[in-house]
């Protein structure tokens, strides 16, 4: 059997003869040089805080206008929008597909572009203001096929911001208090569940209002309140530590310093390239890390695509799972930054949601059955940044981490499509089919995640061994090897 850990290609041989037998090998720390000023834990501690601050509050309204803004199709169905379009079932689901193809496909892409754009803040804007704009513009549809075109540019228009996001994020903190930021980011999301049902309620009033139907209403409000969010994170999103003017030079250092002993070596500036690009595609990690997302990112848009529909005639009640689950991802992750693991969050996430879809699955009472949907939406929404922080983390470099994160979203989320197409209109209230479908995904997460984490303590294993045998690397191939060189430990 091919130890897949070990399995260097022809292209890093052909790099050590052309580039490190020419060069000085040094040892990766010894590159490393420590700032002026050192900070204590406490003033390090503090420091992140500001950088939280600064930082956190709009990436984290922009993903809740995100998520709200894909998913309150759901809230306009039941407000008559297929009624008004003379849409059947069927083409409901298509609309809600359409938007994943695109979304999906479009993420890798955007990432590459985000790497080339240099300003991290002007690309998260303009990716925010466009789909602003299609959002309201969807609320003046007048067919099944304008709706169509409408969610399929919704769908490329949303890809840049998820997997920008995560990789902006990888620029500003370390990989230990990586997952607690990822968290509250993606918390946001929680909460659009929660807001979203509370907005469909109070714009469903608003039906007749210029005209419109409530459901387009829902459409054009929230477009425009996410482009006036857009306008604003031109100016609210900072770019680098470097640039920022909120932060003194010596807390722009530390900063910067903290990030280069996390990653190994000074700064991760190269640029973009094919080695870098083929490096994430050809990966064991990328297509392990696809595999153990999809035991969470199917549920995830399971809940948040049919918790409206299956609680019709109590919309309100979905707000106390939202809320739960917010809570449940912060704690969460702050544990497992402190802990400084990924894996054992990993399955307790993948274990709730699984049981959550057992109990849905069985002719269980509605109250049942309403707590077992509390438990996917807390694996669900726990899993999500759990599961691309892990990736993230036991990736080094910037454009192979931007592409490997890129590919696990995307290509990950094409498993909502079942999501969106399982739930059919026929199999109400149980949904049988949709439960066990999305119970199939979350099996192969519970597989996926052990293999990964054995093959991750297996390669730290041979580090450690190469670390005591070994030569010191220079910084060119330390750069190279990203994540393979042996000084960079995997976050298991």
């Amino acid at each position: 059997m091919v130890d897949v850990e070990r399995n260097h290609t022809l292209e890093d041989e052909k790099y050590r003869t052309d580039h490190v037998e020419k060069s000085d090998a040094v040892p990766i720390e010894s590159s490393i040089q420590p700032p002026a000023r050192m900070f204590t834990p406490e003033e390090e501690d503090k420091l992140y805080r500001k950088v939280d601050y600064r930082i956190m509050p709009i990436l984290s309204l922009l993903y809740l206008l995100s998520f709200m803004d894909r998913g309150n199709i759901g809230n306009a169905r039941i407000e008559g929008l297929e009624a008004e379009l003379n849409m059947n079932s069927q083409q409901f689901n298509t609309t809600l597909s359409c938007f994943f193809i695109t979304y999906c496909l479009c993420e890798v892409p955007a990432n590459l572009i985000m790497k080339k754009f240099r300003r991290p803040s002007h690309w998260l804007g303009l990716v925010t203001t466009t789909w602003a704009i299609v959002m309201t513009l969807m609320g003046v549809v007048q067919s099944y096929g304008g709706l169509l075109a409408a969610r399929l540019a919704l769908g490329v228009a949303e890809a840049g911001l998820f997997p920008g996001v995560i990789l902006y994020l990888s620029i500003w903190y370390p990989r230990h208090r990586s997952q607690s930021r990822v968290a509250f980011f993606f918390g946001a999301a929680t909460l659009a569940g929660a807001f979203s049902g509370l907005l469909a309620y109070g714009i469903g009033f608003m039906s007749g209002v210029g005209g419109y139907a409530g459901w387009r209403w829902i459409f054009i409000l929230e477009g425009l309140a996410t482009f006036v969010a857009g306008i604003a994170s031109f100016w609210a999103i900072s770019d680098y530590p470097q640039d920022c003017k909120w932060l003194t030079k010596e807390e722009a250092d530390w900063l910067i310093y903290k990030k280069a002993i996390d990653s190994g070596v000074h700064g991760e500036t190269e640029e973009v390239s094919w080695t870098y690009v083929r490096q994430a595609l050809t990966s064991w990690q990328t297509y392990l890390a696809v595999l153990y997302y999809f035991g969470v990112v199917v549920p995830l848009y399971a809940i948040s695509l049919i918790s409206p529909t299956l609680i019709t005639a109590f919309e309100l009640l979905t707000v106390p799972m939202y809320a739960v689950a917010c809570i449940f991802v912060v704690v969460t992750s702050i544990l497992a930054d402190r802990q400084k693991t990924r894996f054992r969050y990993m399955m307790l996430d993948l274990i709730l949601c699984f049981f959550g879809l057992i109990i849905n699955l069985t002719p269980a009472p509605y109250g049942v059955k309403y707590f077992g949907l509390f438990l996917i939406a807390m694996g669900a929404y726990g899993g999500l940044p759990t599961s691309v922080t892990w990736l993230t983390n036991n990736t080094s470099g910037q454009t192979k981490r931007a592409i490997s994160s890129a590919f696990q979203i995307g290509i990950g989320n094409l498993g909502a499509l079942a999501s969106s197409n399982v739930y059919r209109t026929q199999d109400k209230p149980h949904y049988y089919l949709g439960h066990g479908v999305v119970l199939g995904f979350n099996v192969i997460g519970l597989i996926a995640a052990p293999t990964y984490a054995y093959l991750l303590k297996r390669a730290n294993a041979r580090k450690l061994e190469e670390q005591k045998t070994g030569r010191d690397l220079s910084i060119a191939e330390t750069l190279h090897l990203g994540d393979r060189a042996p000084h960079f430990m995997y976050t298991i």
